[in-house]
């Protein structure tokens, strides 16, 4: 019996946990302490936004919100790898991305506070709204990619899922039309370990998920997703290799979600305490804030005016959240057709009438 094919997947790491190189060839990039910088302290703002926002949800100021935390480093390098003009497809917790794109916190609060208008990002306006159904996204961005390949546009589509929604159909019929078609589309696969309350091993037997990609014809690789050295160094190799018309890409960032899934769940019922608590030795702002400290970056004096500096204009945000102007009842019926169809003509006629009561 011959063997038909076979396959490795490469796994990229640059800083170790404790923030010390494990090799030697930086990207240019981060040979400059200025760029590393400016994304260490995107990482940082995240964090306490995602904080702040928590505390929302807990005290009556805002819906169901789903936290980011540990995902920062993955997020921040797939944004600040990007070009205005490509096109991102998020899921629904993607907040550093979206900020390097020009999406407003306040808006974040937006949309978890239930108001529509939230999805009007002031990014750009061909970035798709966040998508709950999960890996639904992976479509719109395959289907993005196919669209830039027919125009011959130098642009590539980003998608970002979870572990989860790698097992779901979208995912698999948008890497098989990216692998043959060889469209400019690079797929993010954020491994965080949790399926909600389904681990990893429960919902795929693959070794890894990076190799889902193989049987699609795309290169794949799988990158420490705590490190946003290697992520960064992942994303722009392979959106440079999209947009140059050499194909797509699969790349796994295995990371850890360290909050609840939403503040709707309560992760401590299926978690083990040992595991999240091993899970925060190897947390992406204390890997790469110890490698700025070590490379005289970074100070605590620095760390300090830039949390009161982010605490000041997260501040603004939330509070200009809080004062936007709440919409009418009627204004479910505005954001769905066109035209609305008679039936939801009558619908909207009824809250209208039963407002002026």
């Amino acid at each position: 019996m011959s063997i038909a094919a076979s396959f490795e997947i490469e796994y990229l790491q640059y800083l170790d946990p404790e923030g010390k190189l494990v090799r030697n060839d930086l990207p240019e990039f981060a040979r400059d302490p200025k760029q590393l910088v400016e994304l260490y302290k995107t990482m940082s703002f995240v964090r306490v936004f995602d904080s702040k926002a928590v505390a929302l949800q807990r005290t009556g100021k805002l819906g169901t919100y789903a936290s980011c935390l540990g995902h920062e480093a993955a997020h921040v390098a797939i944004g600040s790898a990007m070009h205005i003009d490509d096109v991102f497809a998020p899921m629904y917790r993607e907040y550093g991305a979206q900020f390097v794109r020009g999406v407003k916190p306040r808006e974040v609060l937006m949309y978890w506070g239930g108001d529509e208008r939230g999805n009007d990002f002031s990014g750009p306006a061909h970035d798709f709204p966040w998508c709950v159904p999960i890996a639904t996204q992976c479509l719109h961005a395959a289907g993005a990619a196919m669209a830039f390949k027919i125009r011959k546009e130098p642009r590539v589509a980003v998608s970002v899922v979870g572990d989860g929604g790698s097992s779901k159909a979208d995912f698999y019929s948008a890497i098989n039309m990216a692998g043959a078609q060889t469209l400019p589309y690079v797929s993010v696969i954020v491994n965080n370990q949790w399926a909600i309350s389904v681990p990893r091993s429960a919902q795929t037997g693959a070794k890894t998920l990076a190799q889902k990609g193989i049987a699609a014809g795309l290169e794949c690789l799988q990158v420490d997703g705590n490190d946003l050295i290697a992520m960064r160094t992942a994303m722009d190799y392979a959106i440079k290799r999209a947009r140059h018309g050499h194909g797509g890409m699969v790349i796994e960032a295995v990371t850890y979600r360290l909050s609840d899934h939403t503040t709707a769940d309560d992760a401590r019922r299926y978690r083990p305490d040992g595991e999240v608590k091993a899970a925060w030795e190897r947390e992406p702002l204390k890997r790469l804030r110890n490698y700025l400290l070590a490379q005289k970056a970074w100070s605590d004096k620095h760390e300090e005016a830039w949390k009161a500096e982010c605490e000041r204009i997260v501040d603004i945000e939330v509070n200009a959240y809080l004062e936007t102007k709440v919409q009418p009842v009627e204004a479910m019926f505005d954001f769905v057709y066109a035209e609305l169809p008679v039936d939801l003509q009558e619908q909207r006629a009824q809250v209208l009438a039963l407002e002026k009561r």
